[in-house]
This record gives C-alpha cells, sequence and structure tokens, in this order.
C-alpha cells in the first residue's frame, strides 16, 4: 500500500486483539486472569529499499510517499494491562497499556523515517525508530538485531499466568558494515522471556545470553526502551511534563554533545551534576548522557509525565545493567511537532534509556568462553508518584521528611492485595494501618512528626497483612 502524503487522510496505527488474525486465534480472557491473543499491526514508513544484508539501497529513499507494513503481533492482557509484542521486527515490547488510565507508556513512531544513511553511525550503516523496549546486542547503537525477526514460543500460559519467548542468535553478518562495528558474527545465543500475570500490574521479563564459543567474546547488550508515559494511545509522545527518574548524581556526555550540559554544574573530570537534564523540557537538542560512573547498583530507572502523573519504571539488577544511556531528540521536537504524514521527520518528541552490560557505547565487556549471563527487568505503568526513591519488584516507594511532616506516595504491583503501611521516626509510630492500594491514583500518606521524635531519619515498612515484607525504606529528615 502507498499512499501520497499531500492530501491524504490520517490513519491511524492498528493496535488491538483481532478476533481472527491470519493463522491465529482469539483471545479468552478469564475474569481476574492473563490471556494470550494473535494480531497485526500496521505500521507506516516513508518509502525506501534495502538490499539481502539489510543496507540501504542508495537513491531509494522518498519522503512524499508514505507506505504499509504489517506486523503479526502478540497481545498480553489481564485486568491492568494490554501488551503487544512485535517478535518479527527486532524482538520488541512495542506497547503497554495501563487500563486504569487507558494510556500508553511506550513510544510508538507513526512514520518510521530512516537516517543516519551513509553517515558510518550504525551497523546497517543507517537506522530508523519505531518504539518500544527491545534487546540490542552484539554491538552499540542499536547492534544488529533490531530489524531483524526473533523466533516466538509460549513457555506457559494459563489464566494465572502467561510466559513467551522471543529468540535470536547471531549468526549472520553485513558486509559493509563501517569500520568501528565487529566483522563476522559472534554466535550469541539470546532469549527474552515475557512474563505477564493475573494479579500483577508490571510486566517482567528476563534477559538470556548464551556465549556458545570455547572463546571469550568482546560485545556489548543494551535493553533499549523508548519511553511516552501517559499517552494517547493512538498519538504516543512525551511531553514538556516529563522528567527521568534516575537515582543517580552525575552523567557523562560525549563532545559533540557538550551543549547539553551547558546549564549543569560540572563536578571534575568531564562530569556534570544530573539536575537540569532530568527534564525533558532542558534538552536543547539531541545528544546523549550517560549515568557517571555508571548506575551505582541502583535498582530502577525510568520517566515519570507531570502534566498527569503517570510513569513507566524499570526496576532491576543493575550491577548486571550497569550503565544508563539517555538520549532525546531535544525539546524541540515536542514544541515544533508537525503531522507526521505532511512533513515526516526522524526527531520526534520521546525519552530514549538504555540498561547496558557496559557503561558506554563502544566500551566492550568480555563475554567468557561457554558463558551465560542473564538478569530481569520489571516494567511497572505508575500513576499517582511525583518521583521514586526506592523501588523493587514488589512496590515502587517515593518517602521524604522534615522535621514537620513525612510524606509517603506508593504504588503496589498487586493492587488487589491490602497492604500494611507503617512509618516510624525513632520509636515513635506516626501510621501503621491497612492500606487498599488504589491502581488508578496511587496511594499517599501524609504523617506528622511528634515534637520529640527521636532518631534523625523516618523508617517506612510496608507488608502483606500476614506479615511478608514487601519492602522497607528510610529516609533523612531535611
Amino acid at each position: 500500500m502507498a499512499l501520497r502524503v499531500p492530501g491524504q487522510a490520517r490513519f491511524a496505527i492498528a493496535l488491538g486483539i483481532c478476533a481472527f488474525a491470519a493463522g491465529g486465534r482469539a483471545a479468552s480472557q478469564p475474569a481476574d486472569g492473563v490471556s494470550l491473543g494473535e494480531s497485526t499491526v500496521t505500521w507506516s514508513t516513508v518509502k525506501y529499499a534495502t538490499d539481502a544484508e539489510n543496507g540501504f539501497v542508495d537513491g531509494s529513499l522518498d519522503r512524499t510517499t508514505i507506505v504499509g507494513r504489517t506486523f503479526k503481533a502478540y497481545v498480553l492482557e489481564n485486568r491492568y494491562l494490554k501488551v503487544t509484542l512485535v517478535p518479527e521486527f527486532g524482538g520488541r515490547i512495542l506497547s503497554i497499556i495501563y487500563k486504569p488510565t487507558g494510556h500508553e507508556q511506550l513510544y510508538r513512531s507513526e512514520v518510521g523515517v530512516p537516517y543516519g544513511v551513509k553517515a558510518g553511525n550504525f551497523y546497517y550503516d543507517w537506522m530508523m525508530v519505531y518504539g518500544g523496549i527491545f534487546p540490542t546486542f552484539p554491538d552499540a547503537e542499536h547492534g544488529k538485531t533490531w530489524l531483524k525477526p526473533w523466533d516466538f514460543k509460549v513457555v506457559r500460559q494459563s489464566a494465572a499466568e502467561v510466559t513467551v519467548t522471543m529468540s535470536l542468535k547471531d549468526d549472520f553478518s553485513y558486509s559493509a558494515a563501517p569500520r568501528k562495528f565487529r566483522a563476522g558474527s559472534t554466535g550469541i545465543e539470546a532469549t527474552y522471556d515475557i512474563t505477564l500475570k493475573a494479579d500483577r500490574a508490571a510486566l517482567d521479563a528476563r534477559v538470556v545470553l548464551k556465549n556458545p564459543q570455547d572463546q571469550t567474546i568482546r560485545y556489548e547488550y543494551w535493553t533499549c526502551a523508548t519511553l511516552a508515559p501517559g499517552s494517547d494511545p493512538q498519538h504516543p509522545r512525551t511531553t514538556g511534563g516529563a522528567e527521568i527518574i534516575a537515582p543517580i548524581a552525575a552523567y557523562t556526555t560525549p563532545d559533540w554533545s557538550k551543549n547539553l550540559a551547558a546549564a549543569d554544574e560540572s563536578t571534575g573530570a568531564g562530569r556534570y551534576r544530573f539536575e537540569r537534564l532530568r527534564y525533558f523540557r532542558n534538552w536543547p537538542s539531541m545528544g546523549i548522557a550517560y549515568a557517571a560512573p555508571d548506575m551505582g547498583g541502583a535498582d530502577f530507572w525510568g520517566v515519570i509525565n507531570h502534566d498527569n502523573e503517570e510513569g513507566i519504571i524499570r526496576v532491576a539488577d543493575n550491577k548486571v545493567t550497569r550503565g544508563l544511556k539517555m538520549w532525546t531528540w531535544g525539546f524541540p521536537s515536542f514544541r515544533n511537532e508537525t503531522d507526521p504524514r505532511k512533513s515526516p521527520t526522524e526527531a520526534q518528541p520521546y525519552v530514549e534509556l538504555w540498561a547496558g552490560i557496559s557503561d558506554q557505547f563502544f566500551h566492550r565487556a568480555d563475554f567468557p568462553a561457554r558463558g551465560e549471563v542473564s538478569f530481569s527487568e520489571t516494567y511497572v505503568p505508575t500513576v499517582g508518584l511525583r518521583n521514586a526513591t526506592h523501588a523493587n519488584r514488589n512496590i515502587l516507594v517515593n518517602l521524604a521528611a522534615d522535621h514537620a511532616r513525612a510524606d509517603l506516595e506508593f504504588f503496589s504491583l498487586e493492587p488487589a492485595a491490602p497492604l500494611r503501611v507503617t512509618l516510624k521516626r525513632g520509636e515513635a509510630v506516626l501510621f501503621d494501618e491497612v492500606v487498599t492500594a488504589d491502581a488508578r491514583r496511587g496511594n499517599r500518606v501524609s504523617a506528622a512528626m511528634p515534637a520529640d521524635g527521636s532518631g534523625e531519619h523516618v523508617q517506612l515498612t510496608i507488608t502483606t497483612v500476614d506479615g511478608r515484607a514487601l519492602i522497607a525504606a528510610e529516609a533523612p529528615t531535611r
């Protein structure tokens, strides 16, 4: 299908469960359960052509013509989330809709535009953003798998849980890859397991990488997440209210994007205080910022949209994925946004966060012979959180205190389960009640400090009603 841009009517990307997709089956969602269905998604791009190795064909780019491309998709759904997977284009989680608000959490381009063509920056010497969350390896800058079909398999399917896996082996290469990328293939085998449980307002994933060779391989692995929480599902984008939530103090940026750091205080050795750049509205242009020296073991990062206090947070063992790369096209991509069908452009308003085995692009890690690397990731849409100070796979917390009050915001990953929330300062109990989590607005607790309270910190514990610990945290009084 081809459409001429001038004078053509706008049409939306088709997302959702199709009752009878070609070769597929209808999804049947049990009450309070989880389902898996087959579907199709149609993505628009400007017209272009690639050769048999996925290299860009010179002269094929036609920005005046929009074409449609249809992929087979799989939809996982419970009472909280509707998740769309597209294995055949990069093994990606394309969409996460948080059903209590009806909003999209991930960016997805409405019209794909190739960029960086023949500039030497990417493995195939060009790139194009579709969006979502997807694994990238074995090289930097989107690697070589972002446009490849991944194998799909159902691992477990019941009313309580659905687990599927997408897998790919690096046994291919591009003969014209720029010199800074490796020649040939590594043989690395990657699987990306995706799990949705009936009672969880979160998507769980697990990455497993295997080196089948009898020698050490130098490689990179990054999970790329293009984020736009709290969005219109038909027009997902990051707005001026977006803040990068990451418990890091400093960042570095390459020389070519030093303008990003112009308004942040230098902390020496090429590092800058991570303050103004947290906010999408303060990105003057496209650029890269890396957590410096890395995530420091902090187990979460994400984006909160302060226009409606919706966010998405990734919780993971960042001692394994220690690198955090941050990228946007700059706030002008939002301020100057145009109709993508009338003026297709690659510069779109989204925040791209990456979790890496290494600290920066082109800093390769060693993969031992016959070795295996694995880690889990949990993606949590949030409501009502203005920040996150503590997180795990049970609860996300924003805890702050001064000498007058203790303020708590929290979001439970299992909203239907009642919780016991306790706040203490020294021996003084500030709050101790059973609370029902609010999946639509989140939960807030504010407690006055006792005049004679002891201790310099406020302690928080959240447990199940039968006493199983979910999270413990503390905050200094300011």
